[in-house]
């Protein structure tokens, strides 16, 4: 029994010493304990400078800085809440490593046992890196008065929290992205983004704080996590409205661009994702390119990540939006990888293919005709048969109806079947997508041959019922359509076997119809007066009353069909006469 209380005498004295040591050590390592070794070590090495026998000038400069890191350490001290600071103490302890070093060559350069000349004057010139990069470090903590507890402590944070504790913490995580090390920065990087990413208020704050210049410096890190996160950062506030002319006015549009060819595959898509964003302004686009967007874009739709490859064909597709830059994105190659897309991508990355392909194909015959010829028509025909969301039909047939701009593009159009899908969008199409159909059957039919396959496949119903749409501008594309498809033979049939047809046309004739152009039903009825029983129902339906008025505004067209159905009607009287003449005679 007395063996066993000794025991424990024992243990317990064991315990109280280690307890000692946890909390010497402890002491030791705090930051306020660190400061004082700052400090003590700055003092000797500037007494050890000024006794030193060579490299007489460099020492005098290692002197200067010592000097002044000294006094911003007296200011420093004057600072509260010192104990717990991370960022605080991961500086100091980066500080007194350098002060190390510096006393040691202080003391071989006393003692002239340097060793090599030029080792030696290279050590001094990095010594002199190290003091000014801990001079900046402690200006900015001192600016910005980030010296309190915990400051990485980030996740008990709310969007509710007021909005001075919201800005202390972003300046706060702001400070340990430009002095903590990869750790810390890291840590910084993930509270960052979780503030950002629970209220987009967070997003202006921190761009309104001076982050945007320290993530886009962070975006060329040598380590591939801190561009990855900050990559992610940039790119939500990229995609803020309020926040992206920021990001360029820092210089973000280079680092982006640079990630696409060597970041990570997250930090591809997130560049990418961000300079979508960036890219819906024109400028903004125009200096993408100017950075060498194309080639680093083309090169991630072809081998990104899904998300990175939608992300890249958006960008790319605002970037054919913008005229000027058309002619570039065909000539870097651009197109076949962008097809491939439509094909193999994820639905995000098709719409955006397609909408890409539609872009390019707005103005430019040359640009139209290498996309027919690097074999766009069938992806397309194919996603616009598969997609079930209206918005991606509209926009693949969208494509197809900039293509077929192109006369020389309408035989590969016709021979890869697009007519009839014309007719069944007419037919069954939602409004947006009846538009779309119409506007591509009149540039179909240019010629004899294109109209009578157009006729064939069943367009000609479904354009005269879109003369009674509600919609001004597809009662003008039908219109449109029906003056050139009327110049056949066989489409006038077709026309004439439906019931509304000349009703519909004379009916847009009224001036009252401001909205449709009157030349297009003008020279569909034109067409169509060859027909004696055409011409009676036209007559019949009112259209010389309009067409008078029309006629007295010079109207194109109206005083000629006008002339027409005036001689019809009066010979038509005059054979009434002499009809009833005859039975009476």
């Amino acid at each position: 029994m007395g063996a066993l209380k000794v025991n424990l005498v024992q243990e317990k004295g064991i315990g109280k010493q280690v307890r000692k040591r946890v909390v010497h050590n402890a002491d030791k390592n705090s930051a306020q304990s660190m400061f004082q070794e700052a400090q003590q070590l700055a003092s000797l090495v500037t007494a050890n400078a000024a006794s030193v026998k060579a490299f007489l000038g460099r020492w005098k400069a290692i002197e200067n800085r010592l000097l002044q890191l000294r006094a911003l350490l007296t200011e420093m001290s004057h600072l509260r809440c010192l104990s717990d600071n991370a960022a605080c103490k991961e500086l100091l302890k980066t500080m007194i490593e350098t002060l190390g070093e510096a006393r040691s060559l202080a003391r071989k350069c006393t003692a002239l046992n340097y060793g090599g000349k030029l080792q030696t004057q290279s050590n001094l010139d990095s010594l002199c890196g190290q003091l000014d990069l801990h001079i900046h470090d402690c200006q900015l903590m001192i600016k910005n008065g980030i010296m309190q507890e915990n400051p990485l402590a980030i996740c008990h944070v709310t969007p509710e929290s007021s909005r001075e504790a919201m800005r202390w913490t972003i300046r706060n995580l702001i400070s340990h992205l430009e002095i903590g090390n990869v750790g810390c920065k890291q840590r910084a990087l993930d509270s960052m983004l979780r503030i950002m990413s629970d209220d987009d208020k967070n997003i202006l704050m921190v761009a309104s704080q001076g982050a945007v210049t320290v993530l886009v410096h962070l975006l060329d890190a040598s380590q591939p996590v801190i561009r990855e996160k900050s990559a992610a950062a940039i790119c939500l506030l990229a995609l803020n409205d309020s926040c992206e002319h920021t990001v360029v006015a820092e210089g973000g549009i280079a680092p982006l661009v640079r990630l696409l060819d060597s970041g990570s595959p997250r930090a591809q898509e997130s560049a990418a994702a961000g300079l979508q964003g960036l890219s819906v302004s024109d400028e903004n686009a125009r200096a993408i390119t100017a950075h060498g967007g194309v080639p680093a874009l083309t090169e991630v739709c072809r081998v990104g990540t899904s998300g990175a490859q939608a992300a890249a064909a958006g960008t790319l597709r605002n970037l054919a939006a913008v005229e000027n830059l058309r002619r570039g994105i065909s000539d870097d190659g651009a197109i076949p990888i962008v097809i491939n897309l439509i094909s193999s991508g994820t639905s995000m990355a098709q719409e955006n293919a397609a909408a890409t392909l539609q872009n390019l194909a707005v103005s430019d015959d040359s640009i139209r005709w290498r996309i027919i010829g690097d074999g766009a028509v069938q992806p397309l025909i194919r996603y616009l048969d598969s997609s079930l969301d209206i918005c991606a039909q509209e926009i693949a047939l969208g494509a197809l109806r900039n293509l077929a701009a192109c006369r020389d593009n309408i035989d590969a159009l016709v021979n890869a079947g697009l007519l009839p899908r014309l007719a069944n969008h007419l037919r069954s199409g939602k409004i947006s997508m009846q538009l779309v159909a119409a506007a591509t059957v009149r540039l179909i039919a240019c010629s004899m041959e294109s109209r009578r396959s157009l006729g064939e496949a069943g367009v000609i119903g479904p354009l005269v019922k879109l003369l009674d749409a509600k919609s001004t501008m597809a009662q003008e594309y039908s219109a449109q359509a029906l003056a050139l498809l009327l110049l056949d033979e066989e489409n006038r049939k077709l026309f004439l076997a439906e019931d509304w047809g000349i009703i519909g046309l004379v009916l847009l004739l009224d001036t009252r119809f401001k909205e449709v152009g009157k030349q297009f039903p003008i020279a569909a009825l034109q067409a169509l007066s060859g027909n004696a029983k055409c011409r009676k129902q036209m007559v019949t339906a009112g259209a010389c009353y309009h067409l008078r008025q029309l006629a007295d505004k010079e109207v194109t067209g109206a005083r000629r069909l006008l002339d027409r159905l005036s001689t019809s009607k009066l010979r038509s009287i005059i054979s009434k006469t002499l009809l009833i003449n005859s039975f009476t005679s």
